[in-house]
């Protein structure tokens, strides 16, 4: 494909209710979209970074001025631009990976089109119990408690014994503990959890191989896996037996597919994590969690879980517990022209030439 250019479009998402991590609290999302125009068509990808670095480095701002002023003129630089071809051209560039993500899941979406191929921490027990009974009524099978020191070890039990032995149960802790509360999470071994995700920081290596020798809970690691390298190492040095994959996170879907193959040599499962993507990242996170290695269910929730509408014309629904993969060329999905007007906060054309 020749490039024309590329729209960064930020649009202004509210969430159909406050979702909260040890992170922090989010209502309104400022999310930026990336548009590719060629001489093929047009692709769309979003840029997982959040309004504040507190998940990781990255930030909605920041990505966007790094889009601006360091990749895309590495990719408009390109003879032709594919998506293979624009990842190696932005890997000189340190770090970033949510932005280059967001230009590679773009340069996808074209590509493919023109191949033609086809809970977050509660106030109160109470709130919990009822937002845990709502989803399971909505027809979700799995349900993902966050949690925190303090906020862990009771309501986990009020969960499990609320809702039953029968219920998929599992905690994501987002980094919120620390190598001395490996005996609180061992409380959790009872609960009979399908795993308890990223309960250290994404550098303390060593605590999670300690977490995994002594729980018979399985340990997951997320925000620790930035690439199939560090994949690889986790799973030689015992640290963990499940893994996370975040397209943005990893810096987009083709490092998301060697983490996927790694994995699945390594007889590691693994499954797709959300970052409260509208419908067009969540068309890339339904693809990636359709891989055959990707047995345990993921956090790909149904549109109406986070917005009131969403930005395609065809919003993912539940269908017995679980989505269906688009089958329509790039993505899969369409853009709704009128809602993305409706919620568009500003536009920059970055021209090629």
């Amino acid at each position: 494909m020749k490039l024309e250019g590329v729209e960064l479009r930020r649009v202004q998402m509210p969430l159909v209710g406050r979702f909260e991590t040890s992170f922090g609290a989010e209502q309104d999302r400022d999310i930026l979209l990336v548009r590719v125009r060629s001489d093929a068509g047009e692709g769309w990808g979003e840029c997982v970074a959040p309004n504040d670095p507190l998940y990781s480095a990255e930030y909605v701002d920041g990505a966007q001025q790094m889009l601006e002023h360091h990749l895309l003129p590495r990719v408009f630089a390109l003879p032709e631009a594919t998506a293979e071809a624009a990842v190696a051209a932005m890997a000189p560039v340190k770090g970033h990976p949510m932005a280059k993500a967001a230009v590679e899941m773009a340069l996808l979406d074209a590509e493919l089109r023109a191949r033609g191929v086809s809970v977050g921490i509660q106030p109160d027990l109470d709130t919990l119990l009822r937002d845990v009974e709502g989803y399971l009524e909505q027809g979700y099978v799995r349900v993902k408690l966050k949690v925190a020191p303090g906020w862990d070890v009771e309501p986990v039990h009020a969960v499990r014994e609320r809702f039953g032995d029968e219920l998929l149960l599992q905690v994501d802790a987002n980094c919120g503990y620390r190598s001395e509360d490996i005996p609180r999470l061992l409380a959790l071994d009872g609960a009979g959890l399908l795993l308890v995700e990223q309960p250290f920081p994404e550098d303390d290596l060593q605590a999670h191989v300690e977490l995994a020798r002594r729980a018979r809970t399985p340990v997951c690691l997320d925000e620790t896996i930035t690439s199939a390298s560090v994949a690889r190492h986790a799973i030689a040095v015992g640290a963990c037996s499940v893994i996370n994959i975040k397209s943005g996170r990893v810096g987009g879907l083709l490092e998301s597919r060697r983490i996927h193959d790694l994995c699945a040599e390594a007889g590691v499962p693994v499954w797709c994590g959300g970052m409260l993507e509208t419908g067009i990242g969540r068309a890339a996170n339904v693809a990636l969690a359709a891989l055959p290695n990707c047995t345990l269910p993921g956090d790909t929730s149904a549109s109406s879980r986070y917005w009131e509408r969403d930005l395609i014309t065809e919003p993912f629904e539940l269908q017995d517990g679980m989505l269906p993969v688009p089958t329509g060329g790039g993505l899969g999905v369409e853009v709704d022209g009128e809602r993305l007007a409706e919620v568009t906060a500003s536009v920059a054309w970055c021209p090629a030439d």
